[in-house]
């Protein structure tokens, strides 16, 4: 079929799973056309991942100059904080990353398509996928007026909408006192006090950044630790370190209620199973940072049955040796977060990939589900992949572990970052690597090297037998490795 509203294939979302999807599918000679609703690069370029970063690194150079530089033999004096060119510095770096994605569109021979995409039909037979482009609405929170501009055909679509923040049933987001991690990026003034429900990744990082920057931040957790999906000797020193810092924590308390007052909001809550010893906090915003929910509002005309399971597009990925990421609609695929977790933008692009070269009849290796990295840009750093130690046991493995203070390494102690450590999760007999754990400078940098362990099913003994250069950061993970055999040599 040559027509110019007809595709090989229509990838809705131009996020990282989106974007990248689309690009491969040009290499590969697929007729492509993307279609965004908002602004290429989706949440993780414009409002997660990048300009997120930007953000961080301010609060790393705050802490630096203003409460460690005298550690160093650096005084300053009169140090202040533009607070509007901190946020605008950050839009900018989204806004020049956007249009690289443009860039790349062009480049590659790609329809970029502005509108709000809606599925009519699947393929049936000869007949092609139909795809509605509507009027989309300014932000990421709507969707679309009832006007269609455009209809479009193709062979096959690839929905990478991805997940938006999800809201307390009882506290729905104004973005003006109760907060999503989209709002706490543009804060026109930096409170004076905020409450961050949830202590993921997202929590996180917003609670780190905003008490670097001068915020008293109080951090609400509904099970015993912060960090929950880590290991939990990671859990535990990162508490400690963050409570260092000065960020108040209230582990193992339930958010009952949210109520805005005439200076901000209070949040009432109480320890889990003592629902009755009801306290109250008070703040300026209460950040909401308790997940994210797939995006596919309006996404599907109202005949076009389609299988969710829990919120998510269904897609039989995890249970299935190489998975097409086909939906329950023939010629309807899905990747990225909109599928569920884990919620990963380097899971969306891997996924759009190898969804991508399977339409085109790639024998590819696709996703390895074991060898994710997960990563919180805190200061320290807290990275992992592969299994926790109790995930391990509890799957019937007999481990053995290795763990290296950074306190023992001279890379840390010479850069002022000795505080953290290494583990490393491997299997017995042989000390095959299970997983690993850092928390610490470039953690995230230093992970990638488990990753591959992982992947290729290295034991300790080979990260012992390869050389790291001193002195540097990876030493520790070398030294992780000789504790694993009982065999650390400067701890």
């Amino acid at each position: 079929m040559a027509s110019d509203t007809h595709f090989d294939l229509i990838v809705i979302g131009g996020g990282p799973g989106g974007y990248v999807g689309a690009i491969r599918a040009a290499q590969l000679g697929m007729k492509t056309a993307i279609v965004e609703r908002n602004k290429l690069g989706g949440v993780c370029l414009n409002w997660g991942c990048i300009p997120s970063k930007a953000l961080l690194h301010n609060a790393e150079l705050w802490s630096e100059a203003v409460t460690h530089g005298s550690e160093w033999g650096i005084e300053f004096s009169g140090v202040t904080q533009q607070w509007d060119a901190v946020i605008s510095r950050s839009r900018g770096v989204a806004d020049k990353l956007n249009k690289g994605v443009g860039f790349l569109m062009k480049k590659n021979g790609i329809t970029h398509i502005q509108g709000h995409a809606r599925i009519a039909s699947g393929r049936s037979g000869d007949t092609p996928c139909q795809v509605e482009v509507l009027k989309a609405e300014e932000d990421y929170y709507h969707g679309a007026g009832t006007t269609v501009e455009q209809t479009l055909t193709a062979d096959r679509v690839m929905v990478c909408t991805g997940a938006a923040p999800r809201a307390l049933p009882f506290a729905p987001f104004d973005h003006e006192r109760i907060i999503s991690s989209q709002d706490a990026m543009v804060m026109p003034e930096r409170p004076k006090r905020m409450i961050v429900v949830g202590s993921g990744a997202i929590g996180m990082e917003f609670a780190y950044f905003y008490n670097a920057m001068g915020t008293e931040v109080t951090v609400i957790e509904m099970v015993d630790r912060i960090l929950p999906i880590e290991d939990e000797e990671v859990s535990k020193e990162a508490l400690k370190l963050f409570r260092k810092q000065g960020i108040t924590f209230k582990p193992s308390y339930m958010t009952q209620a949210i109520e805005r007052t005439d200076n901000g909001v209070q949040v009432s809550v109480a320890p889990v199973g003592k629902e009755d010893a009801v306290e109250q906090i008070d703040g300026d915003v209460v950040l909401v940072a308790i997940g994210v929910q797939g995006r596919y509002d309006g996404l599907f005309s109202e005949g076009l049955q389609i299988e969710v399971d829990r919120g998510c597009l269904k897609v039989p990925h995890l249970d299935v040796e190489t998975p097409t990421y086909e939906t329950s609609v023939p010629g309807v695929y899905a990747i990225g977060d909109i599928i569920g977790p884990p919620s990963l933008a380097h899971v969306a692009s891997e996924e759009a990939v190898t969804c991508v070269e399977r339409m085109a009849g790639h024998e590819t290796l696709g996703v390895d589900y074991k060898s994710i990295p997960g990563c919180t840009y805190t200061s320290p750093q807290v990275a992992s992949v592969g299994m926790t130690e109790q995930a391990a046991r509890d799957a019937g493995h007999e481990v053995k572990i290795g763990k290296f203070p950074l306190t023992a390494l001279g890379k840390a102690i010479a850069t002022g970052a000795a505080e953290g450590f290494v583990k490393i999760v491997a299997s017995e007999p042989y000390g095959e690597v299970l997983g690993a754990h850092i928390i610490g400078k470039d953690a995230s940098e230093l992970i990638h090297e488990f990753c591959l362990a992982i992947r290729l099913e290295a034991t300790a003994e080979d990260i012992i037998s390869t050389m790291h250069a001193h002195p540097t950061m990876a030493e520790a993970l070398h030294e992780a490795a000789l504790g694993v055999e009982g065999r650390i040599l400067n701890a």
